[in-house]
């Protein structure tokens, strides 16, 4: 009798260990399953924000999306400071000839730039977005284009003699929105780009350098009620007779003396402004103040 109750609770135990070694068997088999359904998930959570961000770029800046007014942000709330990514980006043009610079006119502000291209070149969006006017307009920017970017940037491209996207079509950075032209209130063919955020604009030249075909930094940070300002990776603004601060994205191949050139100012001003010396190695990417 006392061995068969020996026996019952031996292999009572023996049952319970087994058990239990199958349940952290089954737990260890699952554990990865757990963690291959788990990134399926995240991974299929990605792309739904990524899908619900190129519906509605930079929804969070945003208060509405309109296919009427290029600037239609009166009751926007604008941040004090925002970063805004410039990598990713595409030239809309390949031409270099910058025609009209941005900046006040006689009678009116000019809010772009104007390059010069030719009827039926090539335009493409600058960066990823969606498409939120194609429209013309007879008395000012012909036929134009505007864009609502991921980053937070819309931009305007005008006098176009052909549209070639749709309104809330989603583009590419380089995908081909339209063809250079010369309608609207235009004298000669040309591009007029404008870079804005919530309506504000931005000028162009201090985000893209169109002779070098290159962005200026990778990134930009707008500041709300001053002048366009840049962060480490790119420019700062402050107080000069146009209220900027020029800068210089160094090349391979660049030299102090080759840039104090272009720049027009002496090697001893560019070290002093950037706290370096004549024999400081210069690096690629490198962003140098030049006034």
């Amino acid at each position: 009798m006392k061995s068969n109750c020996i026996k019952t609770v031996l292999v009572a135990v023996a049952s319970m260990i087994s058990l239990s070694s199958f349940s952290q068997d089954l737990i260890a088999r699952q554990a990865p399953i757990d963690k291959k359904l788990k990134s399926v998930d995240s991974l299929a959570l990605h792309r739904q924000i990524k899908a619900e961000q190129a519906e509605f770029p930079a929804f969070d800046l945003y208060p509405n999306w309109s296919n009427t007014n290029v600037h239609n942000y009166a009751n926007a709330t604008v941040p004090e400071s925002y970063t805004i990514d410039m990598t990713g980006f595409c030239m809309p043009t390949t031409q270099t000839r910058i025609t009209s610079p941005f900046g006040p006119r006689r009678r009116r502000m000019h809010n772009g730039l104007d390059v010069k291209v030719y009827v039926g070149d090539t335009i493409r969006s600058a960066f990823d977005g969606k498409v939120r006017i194609v429209r013309t307009e007879r008395r000012g920017y012909g036929q134009y284009v505007v864009i609502r970017h991921d980053n937070g940037l819309e931009t305007v491209y005008g006098h176009l003699s052909k549209q070639l996207v749709k309104e809330d079509q989603l583009v590419k950075a380089g995908e081909v929105i339209g063809l250079g032209g010369n309608t609207g209130r235009s004298t000669g063919s040309h591009l007029h780009f404008e870079t804005r955020f919530l309506g504000i604009p931005i000028n162009p030249a201090l985000l893209f350098d169109f002779p070098k075909q290159d962005i200026v930094a990778d990134a930009y940070t707008f500041k709300k009620g001053k002048t366009n300002v840049r962060t480490a990776a790119g420019t700062y603004v402050a107080a000069g007779k146009d209220g900027v601060i020029r800068y210089h994205k160094v090349r391979s191949g660049d030299t102090l003396s080759k840039i104090a050139n272009q720049r027009g100012i002496s090697i001893d001003a560019l070290c002093k402004l950037n706290r370096i010396t004549r024999r400081t190695i210069l690096r690629p990417g490198q962003v140098l103040r030049c006034s």
